[in-house]
């Protein structure tokens, strides 16, 4: 946590408001996002309650499962999914624009730019807090490897084949949601608190509503109020008013309603199934609808308080305006969604079961190459975040006071102008340390050269270094002036790429050899996992 955001809790425990930590929204966010707020069974771990999923926060879709224990009512949960996540992900796979890309040619092993096609725009998932990311990947973990009956026709329980191509996309969008700077999945507390302090602990800013209710409190009360009424607050029948699904549900919930409703629907079910005369079961069906409507009303009253509260919270995020560096990072998540849908087009198999040691490896350096380069964006974007990394030691900011023209020593002189900057902050410099500072949104390096003044800290002289264009003369703007107002970062702005992995087929012993033909691995054996 930087001191900034330290700062900020502190602050917002003192007036009773959550406050700011970014002046820029750091996400993307859709014009027409998908909302998926689901609900899971307590005591079977993943075992799907009912959901509330949809595009129009007016009117949403309700799935319920009337028995959790009961795997044909699961799958047909999994199969209404996927006709309301299906559509939604076809509509923009089929926009598409020219595009190049960079791709090494497997003859000369060069990088060449080919023609390829790009998605236009990229569906978004929202769901309200972190487990629903974990429930997420738990739904496409389960789902696709999944047998269909044209693939095994004496496989039990078949699924219909939109059920495993819904896991594919599921995984796909439970793995990005890993990549710093991702915005194909979200979770809306993460989102929200990245933005804003409150006076609670991380964890308890997982509950959507206590974390709303610090940004925005009732007239009257202060926020450690307001997210208390929301987390304890119940009504006359002893019911949270404001439940978490996160997905998890209350305990009360639980034993109160939904338990005496199964049992109901459980006692219904039987009677119709020993129903002999066609009237009597004519009755006996109509006690089982009732009862399944009874349980789809207990789901919508525990995940409608949810629904309405992400929507709330994607206001406030679009009252923010994006970011400068949001945009980049967004094609990107075009071209991984693009990635996957001429994957699933090409006729690929499912995502394994586990990574091999390079593509595991090659995840891992994504990873810690998009935290760093998403830190250092978030700090070029917003004035607030830099200030963190300001008082971390890690930038400083200055007026220029003196700009003293040199040149390298050569055949052929280049400009190495010489810039004192004075300061009030206080980095942390070695000597001859590099920095960098945004020049039409590009990086352009300096040196430190030492302090014009050793008896004060404060006047720095750097080495502008490159981004000045290739005459004797530099370019006009490209050295900062007498008077100017400067910023430089000791990180880097553009991060590198990583050392070249070997493929495959060459990975050595320790890590899946030997080198040699590989054995393809078998299928996933059906497990208590695939079923959920």
């Amino acid at each position: 946590m930087s001191l900034i955001s330290t700062l900020a809790r502190l602050e917002a425990i003192s007036s009773g408001r959550a406050r700011p930590v970014a002046t820029v929204r750091h996400r993307h966010l859709s014009d027409h996002p998908l909302v998926f707020v689901p609900l899971t069974t307590a005591g079977e771990a993943g075992a799907p309650l009912g959901a509330l999923v949809g595009t129009d926060r007016n009117a949403p879709r309700l799935l319920a499962v009337p028995q959790p224990r009961d795997r044909d009512q699961r799958f047909t949960f999994l199969a209404e999914l996927a006709d309301v996540f299906l559509p939604y992900l076809d509509s923009y796979a089929q926009c598409v624009e020219a595009a190049e890309r960079t791709e090494t040619d497997p003859e000369t092993r060069k990088r060449v730019k080919v023609e390829t096609e790009l998605c236009t725009d990229a569906p978004q998932l929202i769901v309200p807090s972190r487990p629903g990311l974990d429930f997420v990947r738990l739904l496409g973990r389960s789902m696709r490897f999944r047998r269909t009956a044209e693939q095994e026709p004496e496989a039990p329980y078949p699924a219909p084949p939109r059920v495993p191509l819904l896991g594919r996309w599921l995984t796909h969008y439970g793995e990005r949601a890993r990549v710093p700077g991702s915005s194909l999945l979200l979770a809306l507390t993460e989102v929200v608190a990245r933005h804003w302090a409150t006076g609670q602990s991380s964890l308890e800013d997982q509950h959507l509503g206590a974390l709303l209710a610090w940004i925005v409190p009732p007239d009257g009360t202060t926020g450690a109020e307001a997210a208390r009424r929301a987390e304890l607050e119940r009504d006359s029948a002893g019911q949270l008013r404001c439940p978490p699904a996160g997905p998890a549900t209350d305990p009360a919930f639980d034993n109160r309603l939904l338990a005496p409703a199964i049992e109901r629907y459980d006692r219904a079910r039987a009677a119709l199934a020993a129903a002999e005369d066609p009237v009597d079961a004519d009755d006996r069906l109509a006690a089982v609808t009732a009862a399944e409507r009874d349980i789809g009303a207990l789901v919508e009253s525990a995940t409608r308080p949810t629904w309405d509260a992400v929507w709330r919270g994607l206001d406030l995020l679009r009252e923010l305006p994006e970011g400068t560096h949001v945009e980049a990072r967004w094609t990107r998540d075009r071209w991984s969604f693009t990635g996957h849908r001429d994957r699933v087009l090409a006729g690929e198999p499912p995502q394994p079961r586990r990574d091999d040691a390079v593509t595991a490896a090659n995840k891992l350096a994504t990873r810690e190459r998009e935290q760093a380069r998403l830190d250092a964006q978030e700090a070029l974007d917003d004035p607030l975040v830099m200030g963190g990394r300001r008082l971390a030691g890690e930038a400083f900011a200055g007026e220029v006071t003196d700009v003293v023209m040199a040149y390298s020593e050569g055949k052929r002189p280049s400009p190495r102008p010489l810039v004192t900057v004075r300061t009030e902050d206080r980095p942390h410099l070695p000597e001859r340390a590099k920095v960098y500072r945004s020049l039409g949104g590009r990086p352009q390096s300096a040196e430190f050269v030492g302090r014009a003044d050793p008896t004060d800290e404060g006047v720095l002289v750097l080495r502008i270094m490159d981004k000045m264009g290739r005459g004797k003369e530099p370019e006009a703007g490209s050295v900062p002036q007498k008077g100017d107002r400067v910023c430089f970062t000791l990180f880097e702005h553009e991060q590198r790429g990583g050392a070249k992995l070997p493929g495959p087929e060459e990975t050595p012993w320790t890590h899946g050899g030997p080198p040699g033909e590989a054995t393809p691995e078998a299928p996933d054996s059906v497990t208590e996992e695939d079923m959920l």
